[in-house]
């Protein structure tokens, strides 16, 4: 990838991924985000940005689209905090016929931009994976530690609201938490929320 004109990777590659860096900041503070330990590398990547990157530097980082199966919007930040900026670069990505373009996200943009924002999604996001974290409020608050009320609530809404216009949602539980029922988070992924699960595994990164 060529230098980018602020620090830190706006895009990185892990296997055949290319990763989309947007901001470092978040709307939870997760107890097990390894940034609030002072690391942000990823897979040897370093994503601590010293301000966020425009679109221009974003298109700038891509370079060549032709070696990737998909294209994600992840980094060590929430990337629907720029919503408009993700938007705007999912759109020039499909313009670039990027077939797969996928969104990790903490599920809280519907919260914190006051709309059902996967309604601007269809069409440019294939596919997201929600973090839900937890199977009730009171795990979810404890790991999680969300600036905002209601929050647990608000991840389980955008789930269900993402499967009316994304093609493929998935949510996930880290395996390992304590006090976290993994199965129990399939349970309502798959049953209450309409959507597919997936186990993450507690200290593996990217």
């Amino acid at each position: 990838m060529p230098t980018s004109p602020t620090t830190g990777e706006i895009a990185y590659r892990i296997d055949a991924a290319l990763y989309l860096n947007l901001t470092n900041a978040c709307t939870l503070h997760c107890r097990f985000c390894p940034k609030h330990n002072g690391d942000w590398e990823v897979k040897g990547h370093g994503l601590e940005l010293d301000r966020g990157p425009t679109f221009e530097q974003v298109v700038a980082a891509i370079s060549d689209l032709t070696p990737f199966r998909e294209v994600v919007f992840c980094g060590l930040g929430e990337p629907t905090l720029r919503l408009g900026l993700m938007l705007r670069v999912a759109r020039w990505l499909k313009e670039h016929e990027v077939t797969r373009v996928r969104l990790n996200t903490d599920g809280l943009a519907n919260l914190i931009h006051h709309r059902d924002t996967t309604e601007e999604m269809a069409g440019l996001i294939d596919a997201v994976s929600v973090s839900l974290n937890a199977q009730d409020e009171a795990t979810y608050i404890r790991h999680c530690a969300p600036s905002r009320p209601g929050a647990y609530a608000a991840c389980k809404g955008f789930i269900r609201a993402a499967t009316a216009h994304i093609p493929e949602v998935v949510a996930t539980a880290l395996d390992g938490l304590d006090g976290v029922d993994v199965e129990a988070c399939r349970r309502i992924a798959e049953t209450d929320l309409g959507a597919r699960f997936r186990r993450r595994v507690y200290g593996k990164v990217g």
